[in-house]
């Protein structure tokens, strides 16, 4: 598929007109959706409007974005105006459409990208896996049989099956990093606090993130650098500048010091994740191993955290309409809402201490090195798998590597590996506080030696 990069030079240049790059985009979707059921709405209409008025401004030679012409699209939890903002739920379908599309949405736009849709999703969020009771599972392009991931499947599925070269998703315990390991696709979660996040229904709003993903380390950082900015109406995004990647992108890594993670970052993972971390520790000369102190205590306090806050969230639509949410969502939220508040205490009180470890650590690193998820996609429907020699059940448990990561808000780009099983899985670049530049500077040198690649889409199924 076209990088997005590729796609918006040849729209400004004159080239290719961006209302064949949509037509086509819109060709793609509505073969390749009925498979991957990625979408869960299409918004031609929108979209032809859009590039039209992209190539009327390049035929009267007035300056368009670096995305010009580029197709994008959204998960459902982000507000896109003239749609109802699902959040994946059977309730929220009762809501109005939305009256103005999510801050991200807008900024995408102002760089020239062109909307062409909204994608399915885990309901509420509160997912790992890809699938939803609702408008049913979206599949992973690379084997329709197995998962997209979660809660953002659609996201990595529309990207992982070329439907689109972008996708916005969001992250709280691993949204976008377990589904850019299952589909094959590059992604960033930022640093919290860094994108903001008005327009978006909420899931758990001290660790939720939104982010792109993308074919290319190049279009995640463009599309990362066009959405960057302050805004007064979320009141978790930073009061910070924008600090833009792309220039740095050439820097390479000579200057950096990258380390794996050990301990828990490597029990339980299969060979094959293991093998492709290896891989990509050993082509940045990353042969120091760190372990992360109390990973496993940070994941649970994650736990708690998730459950108390997305219970809060949720109570007054279990009371009323339990028997609308997805099973396995109402009961981890049903328990999260019994949860004492000591633990909840102890909980955020171990998060500062985790939060001041990690900087800590980051003094003597630039970016550690850990898998995104301890397997491949497993099939759909599948309810448990080997984890560190038990078994275990699946759908809680395919974010063991990523949680303790979101749990302090660091900034993380998860490049996907081939392996030798044939099929992706992601090593997790993750880095210190605002430094998304690391990350996806060495996300480039793996890319560019040929190492982290987002597979070929199928052609056809």
């Amino acid at each position: 598929m076209t990088p997005a990069s590729a796609i918006a030079a040849d729209v400004a240049a004159g080239h290719t007109r961006a209302e064949d790059v949509i037509a086509a985009a819109l060709h793609r979707i509505e073969a390749f959706n009925p498979r991957l059921n990625a979408f869960t709405a299409v918004t031609a209409a929108r979209a032809k409007a859009r590039v039209a008025a992209i190539d009327a401004d390049i035929a009267a030679a007035r300056p368009v974005g670096p995305l010009a012409g580029v197709p994008f699209a959204v998960k459902n939890l982000i507000d896109v105006a003239g749609l109802p903002t699902l959040a994946g739920a059977r309730i929220n379908r009762d809501h109005p459409p939305a009256t103005h599309d999510a801050t991200l949405v807008a900024r995408l736009e102002h760089a020239g990208a062109v909307l062409v849709g909204a994608l399915n999703m885990g309901e509420y969020a509160y997912d790992f896996t890809g699938e939803n009771t609702h408008d049913g599972a979206s599949r992973n392009p690379h084997d329709t049989t197995r998962m997209s991931g979660g809660s953002s499947g659609g996201s990595g599925s529309a990207v992982g099956g070329g439907m689109v070269p972008l996708a916005l998703g969001s992250d709280t315990n691993g949204s976008i990093r377990v589904p850019s390991s299952f589909c094959g696709v590059f992604g960033l979660k930022p640093t919290y606090g860094r994108l903001s996040r008005a327009g978006s229904f909420p899931f758990v709003a001290s660790l939720d993130h939104l982010g792109p993903f993308a074919r290319t380390v190049q279009d995640l950082a463009i599309a990362y650098d066009a959405m960057q900015g302050a805004d007064p109406l979320d009141p978790a995004c930073a009061e910070r500048p924008a600090e833009q990647v792309c220039p740095t992108l050439p820097e390479g890594i000579a200057s950096l010091r990258i380390v794996r993670a050990g301990g828990y970052f490597r029990a339980g993972a299969a060979p094959e994740v293991l093998s492709a971390l290896d891989t990509v520790a050993a082509a940045l000369g990353a042969s120091r191993e760190i372990e992360i102190p109390e990973a496993a205590r940070a994941r649970a306090a994650a736990y708690v955290i998730t459950a108390s806050e997305g219970a809060a969230l949720h109570l007054q639509r279990l009371r009323a309409r339990a028997a609308d949410f997805d099973p396995d969502v109402r009961d981890r939220l049903i328990a999260g809402a019994l949860l004492p508040a000591s633990v909840m205490v102890q909980a955020q009180k171990f998060r500062r201490w985790f939060r001041d470890a990690m900087r800590h650590m980051f003094r003597d690193v630039d970016a550690i090195l850990a898998p995104a998820t301890p397997c491949v996609a497993p099939l759909i429907g599948q309810k448990t798998f080997v984890l560190d020699g038990k078994e275990m059940p699946l759908r809680p448990n395919i974010g063991v590597y990523t949680q303790p990561i979101s749990f302090i808000g660091l900034p993380v780009a998860a490049v996907p590996v081939m392996t030798d099983c044939g099929l992706p899985t992601a090593v997790q670049i993750i880095a210190a506080p605002w430094r998304e530049d690391v990350a996806l500077r060495i996300a480039q040198v793996l890319e560019s030696a040929g190492i982290a690649r987002a597979p070929e889409p199928p052609r056809e199924f």
